[in-house]
């Protein structure tokens, strides 16, 4: 089976795919956002379906809430609602996910892709990261087998991972993005997308200390800000290497949001801070 020729055409489109409801929320929704002011049709994917994400409610009934918080959340920026595949903490790099989220990939040929980073604190970011680049290398290949079934696409995709959690590796070490998104006039905006998702407030509270997860947001952006020397509020970002993606100079992002952009000084040439 051929790439379809349909999916050859040019159509700006970013698919954000994060582990869990709430990731985007936390570490891509302003960026997110921005690109869709840019004309970007908008795309939104939770891999797991926030099943444990509590130590109140029974499994159907907090997946239950948290889809339809995550749908309202997608909903309020005008994002296409993708559904999860699987539960929270089974994000697992096997065949028969890789198979359902490369159909979804697939379904949406993205120009841009926006996923977790390749090593995060936790498992689920780091498998959905590893799913994610498969499926989308996998795109154009039609002997691979998506489930459900559908034609391979012959479009080009720049994927970029964004800040781990905390703004740090595993073993504690800050992570510094090579590329920054200046989201100082969205915090408004992002802390009510998030808001969304307000079964998440005590369980995060109880597991991880956080406070309010609210704040936690703002936070990081302001970390990320600081990192930058220059923005108040910043997303980080790192592009992936464009082989088996895109073409070598694509740069989506930076060129979409060329007056918010500031790339990390010393990094590759290539890809220098697109004002200047």
């Amino acid at each position: 089976m051929a790439p379809s020729e349909s999916s050859s055409k040019a159509k700006k489109t970013v698919f954000a795919i994060g582990a869990h409801p709430d990731d985007i929320e936390f570490y891509m929704s302003g960026t997110f956002m921005l690109l869709g002011e840019a004309g970007y049709e908008l795309h939104y994917m939770n891999v797991a379906n926030g099943c444990c994400g509590t130590t109140q409610y029974d499994r159907d009934t907090i997946s239950k809430m948290r889809r339809a918080e995550a749908m309202e959340a997608a909903k309020s920026v005008g994002a296409v609602f993708h559904e999860s595949v699987c539960n929270d903490l089974e994000i697992f790099y096997d065949k028969p996910t890789l198979a359902r989220l490369g159909s979804v990939v697939r379904e949406v040929a993205p120009t841009i892709l926006l996923t977790h980073p390749p090593v995060d604190y936790m498992e689920d970011h780091t498998n959905t990261c590893r799913l994610v680049v498969t499926a989308a290398f996998a795109r154009g290949a039609p002997n691979f087998e998506v489930d459900p079934p559908r034609d391979a696409v012959d479009t080009q995709v720049t994927v970029y991972h964004s800040q781990p959690y905390p703004n740090r590796d595993p073993l504690g070490q800050v992570v510094r993005p090579d590329i920054f998104v200046d989201v100082g006039d969205l915090v408004a905006r992002k802390t009510a997308m998030l808001a969304k998702h307000k079964s998440q407030k005590e369980w995060l509270d109880r597991s991880q200390g956080q406070d309010s997860y609210l704040e936690t947001s703002r936070r990081l952006d302001r970390e990320v800000g600081e990192l930058s020397g220059e923005f108040q509020y910043a997303e980080g970002w790192r592009r992936h290497l464009h082989i088996g993606f895109c073409s070598e100079e694509d740069r989506p992002l930076e060129d979409a949001l060329r007056e918010r952009t500031r790339c990390r000084q010393g990094h590759d040439g290539s890809q220098a801070a697109p004002n200047t």
